[in-house]
């Protein structure tokens, strides 16, 4: 009787295993259907990183949806970042949006370089690490720099020529003279 009660229990733990297989390979992760505790820090089967959105409803009520940016993530798809990650790296689940301003904040930048955020949640790093790029920051200077000296952080990466020239601030533009064209 004892093992006929193990086959059943090593049955359904089987069946339950099949299905959530299944089902994550069939369904995959659509950022519409994610709720605002699972939303920020996912990305979806197609590739989209998710984006928590805030609106107001018409009775004056704030809501919350979730939803696939344009940005894609780099070789990373159904993903739904973990609560250990999340906090190694000093994140909140409930962010609106993603914004590179986060890299000036020394505090910030520190948990995103620490071991157990910067070595162990490949999908954050590759988010921010995008997102530095975008401002013309190389992210290993950038946490190398708060390393060294965390005070400094960003300032030091701006002056010690670790960032590249953005395209329109550092662009030089020369100004050609006109020149009517040659009578014909």
């Amino acid at each position: 009787m004892a093992s006929n009660i193990s086959l059943k229990s090593t049955m359904a733990i089987l069946a339950l295993v099949i299905v959530f297989f299944v089902q994550g390979t069939l369904g995959g992760i659509t950022c519409e259907h994610l709720d605002q505790e699972t939303c920020a820090f996912a990305v979806s089967s197609s590739g989209k990183r998710c984006v928590l959105e805030k609106h107001v409803k018409r009775s004056g009520e704030e809501a919350y949806t979730c939803r696939a940016s344009e940005i894609d993530a780099d070789k990373l798809n159904d993903l739904i970042e973990t609560e250990q990650c999340i906090k190694a790296c000093g994140l909140d689940r409930k962010t609106f949006g993603i914004s590179s301003d986060s890299l000036l904040e020394s505090r910030f930048t520190e948990k995103l370089c620490s071991p157990q955020c910067y070595e162990s949640c490949p999908n954050v790093v590759d988010l921010y690490f995008n997102l530095a790029a975008g401002e013309g920051v190389f992210l290993p200077k950038l946490c190398e720099a708060q390393t060294n000296n965390p005070r400094r952080g960003m300032s030091e990466i701006r002056s010690s020529g670790y960032v590249a020239p953005g395209p329109v601030t550092s662009a030089k533009f020369t100004i050609a003279p006109i020149v009517a064209p040659a009578p014909l």
